[in-house]
């Protein structure tokens, strides 16, 4: 990806010319240097420019792709070579060295320039550019799990499969070819009202192409009991067993791809002959034909007939609006193309939906149309193609690289977007902080079509992710073209000499040599998300710059003080790792290597961490005893403007930690020290007025004082306490919080009564979750007072002497649920009676949950 490499040639100049990266870039080099960003500048313009037609475009793309990926290496090469010279003879010959190279590079991206700007491109370019010029609105148009336009027919023939009056257990599959709607079908039968009533148990377990027995077994333990239990395989088969046996069950497979895979999943299903079912989907007519029971054939869900994709198409783009008179015909064509296959038509319509609804711009994506042909499977990738084409220069490489993560897994957002800046992906816009910018990035391709929404915090922002499976493999093929990113799948594995990113999704086998050819290797991005990896691979890799490989039980620390262009790095280690060359480093990830060694020893590793010479990290999350040297002491300390994230333990200098972090957005305290200084720490949280997440973490009573009315957090909208046990008369005046939507408390709070003062109003609120043991035993809210007007989810854990909910608190208009979990009967009583009292009223959608509803209603 062209403007993805220059971005990463740009970044790594920009440092230089930092105060931290002054011993590197002596005045003689300057002006090259300069020079240098200027031309890449250019380059990038050139391509931000979006007036371009796009065939001629690809091949320029690849020259300069070319080109600066081999100019980075040099660069980085010779940097490195500065960076670890040990003596002074030593680090004059490599900088001398550098400024040759320089002086080679500089020379090579300005006649890559000017053979660039000679470019003539063809007329067809204007009107490339209509495509290309898209709105930067944020109105969502995603794909909608539950629409079946077109598919009644089918969902009535599958209900009543599933409703059938045959006792025996019956396996009811549906096949047909990827994006054709049999998840949505399925989704839409296990959904429905009738069905839910008709069953005591429901679960649904996704199966990838790779078959994993303990992923489904995962999945199918936490739908069916709303629990994680981390066990053997034949344990959490036992338990798939005896949940199920007995009662009535409804379960979806959903996207299965071998007879092997049914073979090994049937046996854990009983068959009591009453009426159980198994809905399965898959693309393989041959498994849809093993798994069926004689009673009914394999049900083949079939393409949309024009009138019906026509609909889909028209509720796509216009909800409930009739498409323009001057459209019809053209837009008719348009769908015709998409040869009845739901995904294509969501993403022709998102297409459509991001420019002005006029007939040269439908013209145009017409023509595009009109020249894709072959199967439908072919056709159905062109226009995922034509999607990506005419995505902005600056969001290409972010959606090749969201396909790199394993097939039907979530993708954690706050993961994707740490190693998106990582990567130099995510550039800065209007000031913002790049974690703003890039959650933007996120909304667009959403707002596309092109990845969908997972699951979602307590104040509703994203957590995670997802991709249809479709559009992975259009971004795999795309990115392995392009040399952004190679995954790796086993054994399947060709020559990774070659490519600048690697992903390693599954895992590989012993017997094989991965050791590179090369002396240094160009591969820039290591990422693992399986355990058994090949050591040998990782020997080499010189100028890695994401090192992300906690799900392997190795020691990184011996290498990682060598890989001194890394910025992100996420390990398992035992040892304290010397990061004093890593001047670049955006994120530190610690993880125990050996989560099977006592507690007790473990709770004894104390890792030094000194950060205080690193201008450029933004994140630190560590579960280990983590000393933090006092910055008010070292050689440069520097204030940590870019620190967004922190999350340490074990450091007697909180408080000057939290001075020199002024931006601070997320901070985890965990102290289980015999004196913490929490004076001198409320003291410092002032500082933090962009501070949005807090959590604090004691083994010890806290001062009740950290809650005082003088603390003014005025963007904190997350506040979570653990053991810090502090008077629940104390717990009011978190009220003077201004933002605070989500509370959370974990034996945080003491006393018997908790009377909340009518000047106490949590304005904001909207998640409050308290967990136990208390001794709490009153509750009480002020007469005619809103204390909590914003409410949403009140969870309640392990509150066994509390006599009753306060009555009031069925009054909140927006509360939606009340969770019970081992409380006393008192408490479980009373939000019985608020529920009943406001279906009296006509207020149905406040639900009480209690762990017996989620293990059997996980959704």
């Amino acid at each position: 990806m062209a403007y993805a490499a220059l971005s990463s040639l740009m970044y790594i100049l920009e440092q230089l010319f930092k105060p931290n990266q002054s011993f590197v870039c002596q005045s003689c080099t300057q002006q090259h240097v300069e020079s240098l960003h200027q031309n890449l500048s250019a380059l990038q313009d050139f391509l931000d420019d979006t007036t371009k037609d796009i065939e001629t475009l690809k091949v320029v793309e690849k020259r300069i792709r070319n080109v600066v990926y081999k100019a980075e290496d040099r660069v980085d090469s010779s940097l490195r070579r500065i960076v670890l010279a040990d003596r002074k003879d030593k680090r004059q010959k490599a900088c001398t060295s550098f400024y040759k190279e320089l002086l080679k590079v500089d020379e090579q991206v300005y006649f890559l320039n000017k053979e660039v700007m000679l470019i003539e491109f063809n007329s067809h370019g204007s009107k490339s550019a209509e495509l290309a010029r898209i709105s930067s609105s944020l109105e969502k148009s995603t794909i909608e799990e539950n629409t079946i336009v077109g598919m009644q027919d089918d969902f009535n023939t599958i209900l009543d499969r599933v409703t059938s009056q045959i006792g025996e257990l019956t396996i009811i599959p549906i096949f047909g070819m990827g994006g054709i709607g049999k998840t949505t079908l399925a989704k839409k039968v296990y959904d429905d009202s009738s069905i839910r009533s008709r069953f005591d148990k429901q679960a649904w377990v996704t199966i990838s192409q790779e078959y994993n027995e303990r992923q489904m077994l995962l999945e199918l333990v936490s739908s069916i009991t709303g629990s994680k239990q981390e066990t053997s395989d034949d344990e959490l088969m036992e338990i798939v067993y005896r949940s199920l046996k007995g009662r009535r069950f409804l379960i979806v497979i959903d996207d299965i791809w071998s007879t092997e895979a049914w073979d090994q999943m049937q046996r854990i299903f009983p068959n009591d002959d009453n009426k159980s079912r198994i809905l399965l989907t898959t693309r393989l007519k041959y498994v849809a034909d093993y798994v069926n029971c004689p009673d009914f054939p394999p049900y083949s869900k079939s393409f949309l007939s024009r009138n019906d994709s026509w609909n889909l198409f028209t509720e796509k783009l216009f909800k409930k609006d009739p498409c323009p008179p001057l459209l019809v015909e053209i837009g008719k064509h348009i769908v015709q193309q998409c040869q009845g296959l739901p995904l294509s038509i969501v993403v022709v319509a998102g297409l459509l939906e991001k420019m002005d609804p006029t007939h040269n711009n439908w013209k145009e994506v017409e023509e595009n149309l009109n020249s894709f042909f072959g199967t439908v499977s072919e056709r159905c990738q062109s226009i995922l193609s034509l999607s990506y084409n005419y995505l902005p220069q600056y969001l290409k490489a972010c959606f090749l690289y969201v396909g790199g993560f394993p097939e039907d897994r979530e993708i954690n957002v706050s993961r994707l977007i740490r190693l998106w800046i990582a990567e130099q992906f995510v550039k800065a816009r209007n000031n913002k902080r790049l974690e703003v910018v890039a959650e933007e990035y996120v909304e667009e391709l959403i707002d596309r079509s092109l990845i969908l929404t997972g699951r979602q915090s307590p104040n509703r922002r994203m957590r995670s992710c997802k991709i249809h499976d479709l559009l992975r493999q259009m971004c795999l093929s795309k990115a392995h073209t392009e040399n952004v990113l190679h995954v790796m799948n086993g054994d399947a594995l060709k020559a990774i000499d070659d490519q600048r990113r690697v992903i390693l999704v599954s895992n590989v086998e012993k017997k094989h040599d991965y050791r590179l050819q090369h002396s240094s290797g160009i591969i820039r991005t290591f990422i693992s998300m399986v355990v058994a990896f090949p050591k040998g691979m990782c020997s080499r890799l010189k100028l890695l710059k994401v090192l992300d490989v906690l799900s392997i039980e190795y020691d990184f620390s011996w290498v990682i003080p060598e890989l001194v262009h890394l910025r992100y790095v996420a390990v398992r280690t035992d040892k304290t790792l010397s990061l004093a060359k890593l001047r670049n480093l955006q994120t530190i990830i610690l993880r125990k290597k050996n989560i099977f060694k006592s507690r007790y020893i473990l709770s004894k590793l104390i890792l030094r961490l000194d950060i205080w010479t690193m201008s450029e990290i933004r994140h630190v999350d560590s579960e280990f005893p983590l000393y933090i040297s006092n910055p008010l002491v070292g050689e440069q300390s520097l204030f940590l403007n870019n620190l967004q994230t922190l999350y340490f333990r074990h450091t007697p200098f909180v408080a000057e930690i939290i001075r020199r972090s002024p931006n601070l957005k997320k901070l985890k305290i965990v102290d289980d020290s015999k004196h913490p200084d929490w004076p001198a720490i409320l003291d410092s949280f002032s500082l933090l007025q962009d501070l949005e997440t807090l959590h604090i973490k004691t083994e010890r009573n806290i001062d009740p004082m950290i809650i005082s009315g003088d603390i003014f957090l005025p963007n904190l909208n997350k506040l979570t306490l653990t053991r810090t046990r502090i008077p629940w008369e104390v717990v009011n005046l978190l009220a003077n919080l201004p933002n605070l939507e989500v509370l959370k408390g974990y034996r945080a709070f003491d006393g018997t009564d908790w009377k909340v003062d009518e000047d106490a109003v949590f304005h904001k609120l909207k998640y409050l979750q308290l967990y136990g043991p208390y001794d709490l035993e009153r509750w009480e809210l002020a007469a005619g007072s809103d204390n909590f007007p914003m409410l949403e989810q009140l969870l309640l854990h392990s509150f066994t002497q509390l006599e009753e909910i306060p009555e009031s608190i069925g009054d909140i208009m927006t509360l939606k649920f009340i969770q019970i979990k081992h409380c006393s009967s008192g408490v479980e009583n009373s939000a019985k009676k608020i529920q009943k009292e406001q279906e009296s009223l006509g207020n149905y959608e406040l639900q009480f949950i209690t762990p017996k509803a989620i293990a059997s209603n996980p959704n």
